[in-house]
């Protein structure tokens, strides 16, 4: 019995050893003793550094006093491999690098056993004094960030234990990773923090943009980026190739400005144009007050001239005042040969008084769900006004949001004014357990008949919206429930699923007439991180379908509607889809499949068969008989392909080339719904900071 004991306990001493993350070991730390691996490694290191580095003669004559700043790493094979390194002075900058290149070879970091890479920061003071050891050497982890400034890393001030520290902001490279702003809602970047979220317990992603201070809690957003700077040797290198392109950053207040490009040329197979372009040029202001208030700014001044069939969606979607809308980007004016030129400004607000709650107020978009598309709320139309207040403790995250919305189409407009229209939306997040998410979702859509502006009624955060609308009669608005739920498999999968009802007649939902009047649409998907044990590798499945009729009204202002386009799905309704999508990443290139396939039904001859959501369902086909795919139907594939390189990780700036294929084959073709074979090839320099939906 004493040694079936002893054997256990041996087992789970080894078990828990291989599961350790443990230190390189450098040379003179081979035997242990007293001191942890950490230690040694840290002293060692920097006595090494500090004996070897020679400061010029010509800055000791300067009289300098700075600090030189290195990011290196320890590499699988145990060789020291500097990543990022600044000063004042070249020649230091330069010394570092020798230095660094000089130190002996370590045994490696290892993990479960097997050998990885480790990454550290390590400030040298000027002017050097061997006899005193620097800071100790900073390891960049996850909850235990690289620091970094203007000019690289430093060791954070220990906080004093009962100062409090609310306004303080940390010197850093990013500092809108401290920051309650926004993550660009761009899909690329979604599935790499995806992974982090679904590896973590009582995690949120039902609502989107997620804000970087959140973020950070389950991912070194720093380390992510740091591990992608170059070796540049001057300011001019570092601003193009690592860093913000103008920063200030003082103990209360920070921030960084900093130009926005979005440069593409291409070629669709049309005989109309001899070539496709867009022409953004753009900035974007982002700071913060303390750590409490942060905001941003932008403002793009875009032409461009697109593929044949997005031409077309613009020409047939003419707003007033304007000569088209741009699919995702509002209105735009014509611009030379069948090109547009669309401005869009967007900004906001975003306050956060404790960890509970975040107020936000702007002009931009949201989304809700964990797919590619979304039933409840996408990123498809245009920007709109906004206000938004999260309230997230124990396992829920609560968010409401009220949106400001403008219906611009001709014929509903009075005084040459577009109606305004309001959305008021709640969605509760709630983690069941460490596998189950469910999220409820009601929506609410009101417009300013009779004079009334925004019910007061829907101002309230915690209300029942449907009962309200129901109180009020069915003029007063339009009422939309949803249910989304996620399950983490494990690790590495998750299912996710969206059920959304517009409307619901019970007595006839199962007695198979096809009652126009069950409208609903329903999401069903999967994520799988890192595929086949491939790291950065993103695979996902997904089928959509929403029945005729579903988003619309009686009364067309009140659908689910922004600027010409739907608030959910981008494809309106009475379809069906299947997208499948591989996404790799691998140190700053990158690269994207996406495969869209469906069945939608299209109006035809004037006749309404419920895919435009902008046509009263009063005229609708039937009563009965109701089936999705009825009209015009039409098969749609749509593949696209993209492949790029990060030029600039602090923006996201991406050198880029990409080819859409669209095949487009209605039963019947006519000049609103003409069958069309598109080849796109499209090359260009961009910012990514918001999503293009060309999939249509």
């Amino acid at each position: 019995m004493k040694k079936l004991l002893f054997l256990t306990t041996l087992l789970i001493a080894n078990l828990l050893v291989a599961q350790q993350d443990i230190y390189p070991v450098y040379k003179g730390c081979e035997t242990g003793g007293d001191v942890t691996l950490e230690s040694c490694f840290n002293k060692h290191l920097a006595q090494d550094v500090l004996n070897d580095f020679k400061v010029p003669e010509n800055i000791q004559a300067d009289g300098y006093q700075g600090t030189v700043n290195v990011v290196f790493m320890v590499t699988p094979e145990g060789d020291f491999e500097v990543l990022y390194v600044s000063s004042d002075y070249k020649e230091l900058e330069e010394e570092a690098r020798r230095v660094f290149k000089q130190l002996p070879k370590s045994q490696p970091a290892t993990f479960n056993g097997r050998p990885v890479e480790m990454r550290f920061g390590m400030p040298i003071h000027i002017p050097l004094n061997p006899d005193n050891i620097p800071p100790e050497i900073t390891r960049q982890a996850v909850q235990n960030e690289v620091v970094i400034t203007d000019n690289g890393p430093f060791e954070p001030e220990p906080v004093i234990e009962g100062k409090e520290d609310i306004s303080t902001v940390q010197q850093t490279l990013f500092p809108e990773h401290k920051s309650a702003l926004n993550i660009p809602l761009v899909h690329q970047t979604y599935a790499q923090l995806g992974y982090y979220y679904n590896r973590t317990e009582n995690t949120h992603t039902g609502f989107k943009p997620f804000q970087y201070d959140e973020a950070s809690l389950y991912v070194d957003l720093d380390a992510q980026k740091t591990a992608l700077l170059k070796d540049a040797n001057t300011k001019a290198g570092r601003k193009l190739w690592n860093e913000h392109f103008f920063k200030v950053q003082k103990d209360k207040y920070w921030f960084t400005i900093d130009p926005v490009f979005d440069l593409q040329i291409g070629k669709d197979n049309t005989d109309e144009i001899k070539y496709t372009y867009n022409n953004t040029r753009a900035f974007l202001i982002q700071g913060g007050f303390g750590k409490k208030f942060s905001f941003s700014s932008s403002f793009y001044e875009s032409q461009g001239r697109f593929a044949g069939y997005v031409t077309d969606f613009i020409r047939s979607h003419i707003p007033l005042g304007a000569g088209g809308v741009v699919p995702g980007r509002g209105k735009g004016k014509g611009f030379k040969t069948m090109g547009y030129d669309y401005p869009v400004a967007e900004a906001y607000l975003s306050y956060s008084p404790n960890e509970m709650f975040n107020f936000q107020f702007g002009n931009g978009k949201n989304f809700i769900g964990d797919g590619y598309r979304s039933m409840m709320l996408s990123d498809v139309a245009s920007p709109y006004p906004y206000l938004k207040i999260s309230t997230k403790f124990w396992k829920i995250k609560y968010t409401n949001l009220w949106m400001f919305l403008d219906d611009v189409r001709r014929e509903v407009s009075v005084n040459n004014l577009s109606p305004r229209k309001y959305v008021a939306i709640h969605h509760l997040s709630w983690n069941v357990n460490k596998r189950l998410n469910i999220g409820l979702f009601e929506a609410i859509i009101t417009d300013r008949t009779n004079g009334r502006g925004f019910d007061i009624n829907f101002f309230n955060p915690i209300i029942f919206y449907r009962a309200v609308e129901f109180s009020r009669g069915s003029e007063s608005g339009n009422a939309l429930l949803g249910l989304n739920t996620k399950y983490k498999i494990n690790d590495k999968i998750a299912a996710y699923g969206q059920f959304v009802l517009d409307e619901l007649t019970v007595g006839r939902f199962f007695d198979g007439s096809g009652y126009w009047g069950n409208k609903f649409g329903l999401q069903i998907g999967a994520k799988y991180y890192n595929a086949f044990n491939i790291e950065n590798l993103y695979l996902q499945g997904e089928f959509n379908m929403i029945r005729p009729y579903t988003y619309a009204h009686f009364d067309p202002i009140l659908n689910y509607g922004h600027f010409y386009q739907p608030l959910a799905h981008l494809w309106g309704s009475n379809f069906r889809e299947g997208i499948a999508i591989a996404r790799y990443n691998k140190d700053r290139w990158f690269g994207n499949v996406k495969l869209t396939f469906g069945q939608k039904g299209f109006d035809t001859y004037g006749v309404n068969y419920g895919g435009d959501i902008y046509e009263s369902y009063t005229d609708r086909v039937a009563d009965v008989g109701v089936t999705i795919g009825q009209g015009n139907t039409t098969n749609i594939f749509v593949g696209d392909v993209q492949g790029g390189y990060i030029i600039n990780p602090a923006t996201n700036l991406q050198l880029f080339g990409g080819l859409i294929f669209r095949n487009f084959d209605p039963m019947v073709s006519t000049p609103t719904v003409p069958k069309n074979n598109t080849t796109w090839f499209t090359i260009g320099l961009r910012t990514s900071l918001f999503n293009w939906y060309f999939d249509f």
